[in-house]
């Protein structure tokens, strides 16, 4: 990625300002993330309660937000980059210009906390866990997704994906992954009983996609790649866990 002509350093934020036409872009550079949003929002259930609140660290665009539709959640989303508030406002999402290790909300707000393709991005990211947990109420439910920290991963997420024209080059650094074992610790330090699974785009889905994207035509509403679970959590991986009290 560049930046007034200087290359920038792998993960920079300052790439998603240069990014920002892509997020609502379908078959675009963030087309991933529409999948994973999708997946995360199917561990979500429905609102227990009315003025239920659901917290949405790294939210980027709000593109988990129109598949909490007719949940019953007040979604707030909290991010860096101020471009991508401003489309994530307009998808209804109440937007907060906030780091994930440091979040302006107060202790306890939050009946859910999503934080999804954020870890791997975080220099800190037993901090953003941390905040996470301090967040949630008793009973909240924290849900997550992440890349881990293993050899396979850094090959298939950067060498072999940063290869591919739908990937933007230093989008990550591989040295922030995050080991699914010590994910489960460090959750578990902070009162949340965390449940991990791999997870990957299943194989035909995916393969229609690269077929469209190499033809240059679009995916049809409703026939992207569904995210399925997998054998291992070696490469990408979901979380999920509740509070204790």
């Amino acid at each position: 990625m560049r930046d007034a002509g200087l290359v920038l350093p792998r993960n920079d934020p300052r790439q998603y300002d240069e990014l920002a036409d892509e997020w609502w872009r379908p078959d675009g550079v963030f087309a991933m993330l529409h999948w994973l949003a999708r997946a995360r929002a199917a561990l979500v259930p429905p609102a227990a309660r009315p003025g239920a609140l659901l917290v949405d660290l790294g939210c980027g665009a709000g593109l988990l937000a129109p598949h909490l539709a007719g949940k019953g959640y007040r979604h707030v989303g909290v991010d860096l980059t101020r471009s991508a508030l401003t489309q994530a406002a307009a998808h209804g999402v109440t937007a907060v210009n906030g780091d994930a290790t440091a979040v302006p909300l107060v202790d306890g707000c939050a009946d859910v906390v999503a934080a999804g393709e954020l870890l791997e991005h975080v220099p800190d990211w037993r901090a953003a866990v941390a905040e996470a947990c301090r967040l949630l109420r008793p009973g909240g439910l924290l849900v997550l997704d992440t890349l881990n920290d293993t050899a396979l991963a850094r090959l298939v997420a950067v060498r072999i994906a940063e290869r591919l024209p739908t990937v933007p080059r230093g989008i990550h650094d591989p040295r922030l992954f995050v080991d699914d074992r010590e994910l489960v610790t460090e959750c578990a330090r902070h009162g949340v009983d965390l449940s991990v699974r791999g997870v990957r785009p299943g194989v035909s889905g995916l393969l229609r996609w690269l077929f469209r994207q190499a033809r240059g035509a679009a995916t049809p509403p409703g026939q992207e790649p569904r995210i399925v679970p997998t054998g291992s959590p070696a490469i990408l991986y979901q979380g999920h866990g509740v509070r204790d009290g």
